[in-house]
This record gives C-alpha cells, sequence and structure tokens, in this order.
C-alpha cells in the first residue's frame, strides 16, 4: 500500500505511510467502550504485527454509566485521558473526529481536514442522541446531572410530587431508566413520602430484554420501592402537566424524566440503514466495504450498551489480528447481556444471551456474575481502567 498515488480534496492533508512496513496500520476512530477494547486486544493479540492509532474528538474517555447514580452522592463520574491511556497501550492518540471514508483508496477524512491512511479501519464512533419525549427531562449522561439534581431537591421540597419516568418507543436499553426510578423513589421514601412516582414503558414486563425471572425482580424491586408500573404504554410528549400517551390517553404530572433516542452518524462513504447506522457481518465487518469494521451504538446491532460493545470489538480486534498474521481462530459475535442494576440497596447482577441461545432465561443474581463486578463488562477495558485508575479523574 505504501507505493499508492493517494489524493485528498484540495487543501487536505493526507497522513501516509512515507514507506512499505511490515506492520498491519490499524485506525480505531472513536475513544469509546468499543475502541479503548478493540485497541487493548490488538495490544495483547498482535502487538508487534499491527501499530494503533486511536482518533476521536474529546480527548477523555467519560465512564457514563455510573452518573445515573451522581445526583445521590452514591458515585463519581470518572474520566481518562485517552493521549495517556493509548501511550500505555503502545498505540497514538489523535485529537479528530471521523467524518468521511473513502474506502478504495482506504484514506479516512478526519475534522481537522486530514486524510488518515489505514490498513485496518474500526469505526467505533458511537451514536448521535436526539429528544424522544418532547417537554421532558432527557437523561443522556453526567450533562445531565445538575438538572436531575435539580429536581431531586423540588421532590424534597413538595414543589414536585408526580414523577413519571418514561421510556420512549424506540430506545432498547432501558436499564439506566430503571435505575434512576429505584433511586429516586428510595430518596423520596424518606425526604418526600408524599411523592407519586410511575414508570410508564411500552415493554409487556419490567426489564423484559432479560428474561422472566431479570423481569420479576425488577418488578418486586419497583413495589418495594412503591413505584406504580404502566407497561404496554407509548409515552409521547409532555406539556402543560400532562404525559400523552399513544391512544389519546393522558396522565396528570409534575414532571416527566425520559431518555433519549440513538441515531447513527450517517458516514459518508459508508452504507448505512434508514437510521445511520452501519450493518456488519458476524465478525463486524462493514457490509460490501474492504477492510472497514464497526463495533458499538454505531452499529445496526439492536441493543445499545457498553458490555455488548466490548464483545463487539473483541471480534473485530481478534479478525483483523488474524488478517495481520496472528495465529488466532476468530469467533463470530454471540452476544451475551451483562448488566449491572443499581437499585440504592444492594445491586443486582442480570445475565441474558442474545445470540444463539434461543429459549435462554437469563440470570438474576445479588452477587457478582463476572469479574471485576464492574457496571461495564469489558474483558479487557474493565481491568485495564482498575489497573489505570491513578489516570483518572472524577467528574463533580
Amino acid at each position: 500500500m505504501g507505493g499508492q498515488n493517494l489524493h485528498g480534496e484540495a487543501g487536505d492533508a493526507i497522513i501516509a505511510p512515507v514507506a512499505a512496513r511490515a506492520e498491519t496500520k490499524v485506525l480505531i476512530a472513536g475513544g469509546s467502550f468499543a475502541g479503548l477494547e478493540a485497541m487493548l486486544v490488538l495490544r495483547a493479540l498482535a502487538k508487534k504485527l499491527v501499530t494503533v492509532e486511536l482518533m476521536a474528538p474529546d480527548p477523555e474517555f467519560l465512564y457514563r454509566p455510573l452518573a445515573v447514580a451522581r445526583p445521590f452522592g452514591l458515585s463519581e463520574v470518572h474520566r481518562f485521558p485517552l493521549g495517556p491511556l493509548a501511550e500505555r497501550c503502545g498505540a497514538r492518540y489523535r485529537p479528530a473526529a471521523l467524518t468521511a471514508v473513502d474506502a478504495p483508496a482506504r484514506l479516512a477524512r478526519t475534522s481537522e481536514d486530514e486524510s488518515v491512511w489505514y490498513d485496518a479501519l474500526v469505526v467505533a464512533c458511537g451514536a448521535r442522541t436526539q429528544e424522544a419525549i418532547p417537554g421532558a427531562l432527557t437523561f443522556q449522561g453526567p450533562q445531565d446531572v445538575a438538572p436531575f439534581e435539580e429536581l431531586v431537591e423540588q421532590i424534597g421540597s413538595g414543589t414536585v410530587e408526580r414523577i413519571a419516568f418514561a421510556v420512549p418507543a424506540g430506545v432498547s436499553w432501558p436499564l439506566p431508566l430503571y435505575e434512576l426510578t429505584l433511586l429516586t423513589a428510595r430518596h423520596a421514601r424518606s425526604s418526600a413520602p408524599q411523592a407519586e412516582i410511575t414508570l410508564v414503558t411500552p415493554e409487556r414486563g419490567p426489564l423484559a430484554l432479560f428474561g422472566t425471572s431479570a423481569s420479576n425482580v425488577a418488578r418486586a424491586l419497583l413495589e418495594r420501592q412503591r413505584v406504580r408500573l404502566e407497561l404496554e404504554r407509548h409515552p409521547i410528549r409532555y406539556r402543560d402537566g400532562s404525559l400523552e400517551l399513544a391512544g389519546g390517553e393522558t396522565m396528570a404530572v409534575d414532571a416527566v424524566v425520559s431518555l433519549p433516542l440513538l441515531r447513527g452518524p450517517y458516514l459518508e462513504g459508508l452504507p448505512h440503514d434508514g437510521e445511520g447506522f452501519l450493518k456488519v457481518d458476524d465478525h463486524g465487518r462493514v457490509e460490501g466495504v474492504p477492510a472497514v469494521f464497526a463495533a458499538g451504538d454505531v452499529t445496526a446491532f439492536p441493543v445499545k450498551q457498553g458490555g455488548l460493545a466490548t464483545q463487539q470489538a473483541d471480534v473485530v480486534a481478534e479478525t483483523i489480528a488474524a488478517e495481520a498474521g496472528v495465529p488466532v481462530q476468530p469467533t463470530p459475535l454471540d452476544p451475551v447481556l451483562r448488566a449491572l442494576l443499581l437499585t440504592g440497596d444492594r445491586p443486582a447482577y442480570v445475565r441474558a444471551a442474545l445470540g444463539g441461545h434461543h429459549g435462554d432465561p437469563g440470570v438474576v443474581d445479588w452477587e457478582p456474575l463476572w469479574w471485576p463486578p464492574t457496571k461495564v463488562a469489558g474483558l479487557h477495558l474493565a481491568p485495564f481502567l482498575g489497573e489505570n485508575i491513578d489516570l483518572s479523574a472524577a467528574q463533580r
């Protein structure tokens, strides 16, 4: 590839190899769970056969799943600098976003007007968020901790008494909203016992994605915290003290908390579905595009979750390592959903197979079902972040 005549658009800088090299150059676009996991697996499997560059516009990796506990003083949101993380993996960090791909030339276009050459490209840039229920407080992560803290204060003072936590149609990962519901209800037991808290969801059962056992546990937890459960209801919008539901029904509430919908980035040069997500095969290859892989929320996989993203990244990294000459047999994706449900008391560990294990009822336990028992069960990433906690800073 080193002898190709590479062309970019007028004014672009082209970052290309100065000479032929034995190593496979892997460009990972995205400092997400998937991007970091892919970097770690490549270091473990193919350190001497690949060079890795991690590219992301935000210089920090935020451990977002714990943001739901921050308003209650139960956790901090840790952030890790990507530059030092990449350096400790023997990789390079480039502060830029992926904006387009010239697949025939193997060039990645960046937000810095550069065209970066690659042997293999891993797209792990995540998804875009958009408001799902107009008028609701949309909880997306750390950036919404402050307005949610204000809502908790209003509940404690009695100015807000009726709160609905509304799962929008189209959200495949509702667990954070269940956590916010349980944590808020537990807090309200002592500070505002008069508060009426309702969970509204299109699901047939609470956390139905995990199977019957987990759904029964979730139902029992909600009942214990005196949360009213409204199943198979589709919330649409909130205005003038009324939560509107599909079919013309309404609920009188003082506040609504919801989750965002996810949409793909619609990357130029890559085929995507109608919502902008990338379709991949069981080894993470983007359909119809040589040398381009994808993992995490950017893919069309129906469930968007950090632990699943790391599993996708494991498969992608194994495949790239094998193509680079590592004697490893890549295994196709067989996704297993693992989640730690924060309840305000003992956390619940839930697991369900989403792949070929048809009829798997799922497992729920109060003892860890994986190790280390982190919120996101990344095989390589979880222990790596623990080992490099000295680089982190808590977001307050």
